[in-house]
């Protein structure tokens, strides 16, 4: 098998799957509780915070666990819109977000507050002057996604925070959980009050995700109960979720500079071959993420095209995974302009510094193959 969806999920390290089997054997305590099982529970809990704070270029109690990248994109959001509603009930993100921020501000839209998106150009990038017209001062926050998990465009999040340093009442929000190789230095960018990360995107567990917020910054907690993580968001941690997570951060980390240059060379492979093709277009920008891949060939759609290669055991996707069951226009190439009818044929590939060359030229002769019948049906 040829596993070429990583931005839907990664295959879990065989030490980060071996992690969560010994502590949820041998540390199965409630963290919150006073006995002895219970503080060895806690103690690992919060040494996967230090460790995982040290990895980030944060403090600990800069680090919440989440149950993964939605939540901490709700949170965010929600926590905002409930601690700052007095301050202002105006909110901005960029036209291209994945659905957990878009269906949050709608949910808030109905409450009353006003939503501004940025228009992105042609690659799915925000417009610096664009955001500088949009902000108000009753402006609460700005969500930004570092890296678009349906084509690989990176946001300028430093030139964001250029411009938000005149604006110190808006949160600024990133959604990094496409970007794990790439955020830390967006977690100690001064301006960065908010970011969200899910362990499934680096090579850990599902269900588990951070939170970072910035040392003053205020939000709301939604989960109310216990008091578990500082107050902020009540329910019994999952020890075992997050120790692995912090061995996979870790070990994703450690190979990040490999990993990088490994996907790059794969992507180019594949993007030098599907080039020759008149009938197929390229959706990512040539210097967007290294690890995404979003092609289009005209007449077929994605989700045929997605089946085909599942055939000969090559496993793409349509775009984003939590919208591609669902009909319709994914949403990132119709801000970018590109028309329905090659939107609607868009897959995408995306990478792990695992996947190899000669998976690049075994897609690529059955692309080739694939092509050839698929014209002859046209």
């Amino acid at each position: 098998m040829i596993y070429f969806d990583n931005s839907a999920t990664t295959k879990m390290y065989p030490e980060a799957l071996d992690t969560y089997r010994k502590v949820n054997e041998q540390f199965f305590g409630n963290p919150s509780s006073l006995h002895r099982l219970g503080n060895e529970a806690d103690a690992l809990l919060q040494q996967s915070r230090k460790q995982i704070a040290h990895l980030l270029g944060a403090q600990p109690d800069e680090i919440f666990f989440t149950g993964g990248g939605t939540e901490s994109d709700n949170w965010a959001i929600k926590g905002t819109a409930i601690e700052k509603f007095a301050a202002g009930k105006h909110m901005i993100a960029s036209s291209v977000e994945h659905p957990a921020v878009t269906k949050s501000l709608e949910q808030l839209e109905k409450l009353g507050f006003e939503i501004s998106y940025l228009p992105v150009d042609a690659n799915g990038i925000v417009s610096i002057k664009e955001l500088a017209k949009a902000i108000r001062k009753d402006t609460i926050l700005l969500s930004v996604m570092a890296i678009n998990n349906e084509v690989g465009s990176i946001q300028p999040i430093e030139a964001i925070g250029e411009l938000l340093e005149n604006y110190p009442w808006v949160h600024f929000h990133v959604d990094a959980v496409q970007a794990v190789g790439e955020c830390e230095p967006l977690i100690r960018h001064p301006r960065v009050d908010l970011l969200s990360l899910s362990a499934h995107k680096f090579h850990g567990p599902k269900g588990v995700g951070i939170l970072y917020k910035k040392h003053g910054k205020r939000i709301a907690p939604l989960l109310t109960g216990g008091g578990q993580e500082a107050g902020m968001r009540s329910t019994t941690e999952n020890v075992g979720g997050v120790a692995a997570m912090a061995k996979a951060l870790r070990m994703n980390l450690e190979s990040s500079e490999s990993s990088r240059k490994q996907e790059r060379i794969v992507r180019s492979k594949l993007v030098a071959a599907l080039s020759e093709y008149e009938d197929v277009r390229i959706f990512s920008p040539e210097d967007g993420a290294g690890h995404i891949l979003c092609f289009a060939m005209k007449g077929v759609r994605g989700e045929v095209m997605v089946h085909a290669f599942e055939s000969h055991d090559i496993l793409i996707s349509t775009t984003s995974a939590c919208s591609s069951r669902k009909k319709g226009t994914p949403y990132t190439l119709g801000s970018m302009g590109v028309p329905v009818s090659w939107s609607q044929c868009a897959v995408r590939i995306s990478l792990s510094g695992e996947n190899t060359e000669s998976e690049a030229e075994a897609f690529i002769e059955h692309f080739r193959t694939l092509h050839e019948q698929f014209k002859k049906i046209q």
